[in-house]
């Protein structure tokens, strides 16, 4: 099947600049911040990651759509992404257990993607001068009337997103009879996060993402986990004080992406908005502890300050990425907690850093001999 006469589209960044494409098919306008993925894979997987709410996606990958969606390969329930721009669009696809096409799964969420656009030029143009907010337009277009919604929106830096994506009631996860119980803090949470806590003999209990430490107490817990999720850190003052009271009893805690920075935060150490986020999987790290590298995936918009963490006394860095030198992981020097700015569940992605579920079940046993 072929798609020929479709509309003509924009893409117009906050900054007046317009980037032109053509309409999948699928007519709107939509908002968010532009933001981009290196990934060559899993798009699916991108496109239904909590984290990504609120942003309209670039990727730079040339062929997008080409193998289809599968229903087992997403990371939440929907399509999280404000919008999509890519370069070649595949409305036709071809893998054995496919479910059904991309343009048939973005019909049913009603999501706004653009193709034809020269997302090479694009990608450079963000990098060159920083993520800001874009609206797409797939429908007749007054420019004036686009400039002054967009500019309407609220930046990223601020923004509270976690309550927009986290559960509303406490759910479970794997097995009743396992070994280790867990209390999970959703604040954006990725289901292989959950995959990879159950398989490790975990039995989980998602909490909202505004849920106290005397909730989290009370699934009786041998550990805690702070998931990812999007938007600033900074506003999430109940999570921070959820972090505090775990960290004053000193029982095991591990946080990712924007649970890492909610601990860092939670201790004094702050955070701030990167002029480019790290989003893809193929991000190099280096485990300072060990002295290896680690291909990671990420994806990010925010990272902790490493100069004020170095200063910490209580903290030392375990990670940093290669490319840039920011903080990618960090643990406590006197408490039964670290944490990591990359993902260790990637799916599609490398899988370097699954061993830090099997250092966050360590720790677990470790707590449980000194108490």
């Amino acid at each position: 099947m072929k798609y020929t006469n479709r509309n003509k589209a924009i893409l117009l960044l906050a900054d007046g600049t317009i980037f032109y494409g053509k309409s999948i098919g699928i007519e709107g306008t939509v908002f968010g911040e532009v933001c981009f993925n290196t990934g060559m894979t899993g798009y699916q997987e991108i496109f239904t990651d909590p984290s990504y709410f609120g942003q309209i996606m670039v990727a730079s990958n040339a062929h997008i759509g080409n193998y289809g969606t599968n229903e087992e390969e997403v990371e939440a329930d929907k399509i999280m992404i404000s919008g999509l721009v890519c370069k070649n669009f595949s409305f036709n696809h071809s893998r054995v257990n496919s479910n059904e096409s991309l343009k048939q799964y973005f019909e049913e969420q009603n999501l706004v993607a653009i193709s034809d656009v020269d997302t090479r030029a694009l990608v450079s143009y963000i990098r060159d001068n920083g993520a800001m907010n874009a609206a797409i337009c797939t429908e007749e277009c007054n420019i004036d009337e686009l400039k002054a919604k967009l500019a309407q929106v609220p930046d990223m830096k601020g923004l509270e997103l976690s309550s927009k994506v986290s559960t509303k009631e406490p759910y479970y996860i794997g097995n009743p009879e396992a070994k280790y119980k867990i209390s999970a803090l959703d604040l954006g949470i990725k289901k292989n996060i959950l995959r990879n806590m159950a398989k490790r003999d975990c039995y989980i209990k998602v909490f909202p993402y505004d849920a106290t430490y005397d909730e989290l107490k009370s699934f009786n817990p041998d550990g805690y986990f702070l998931s990812n999720g999007p938007g600033d850190p900074d506003p999430l003052l109940v999570a921070q004080e959820t972090a505090r009271q775990i960290l004053d009893k000193n029982e095991p805690v591990f946080g990712i992406c924007l649970g890492h920075q909610v601990l860092a935060l939670a201790n004094g150490i702050p955070t701030y908005k990167m002029f480019n986020g790290h989003r893809g999987i193929n991000h190099p790290v280096k485990n300072l502890l060990t002295g290896e590298g680690e291909i990671t995936s990420q994806n990010h918009g925010f990272a902790v300050n490493r100069e004020a963490l170095e200063k910490h006394p209580d903290f030392e860095i375990t990670h940093v990425h290669v490319n840039d030198g920011t903080v990618a992981g960090m643990r406590m020097k006197n408490k039964n907690c670290f944490s990591v700015q990359y993902h260790p569940e990637a799916s599609p992605g490398p899988h370097d850093a699954s061993y830090l579920f099997d250092q966050f079940i360590s720790n677990i046993e470790n707590g449980k001999h000194s108490n």
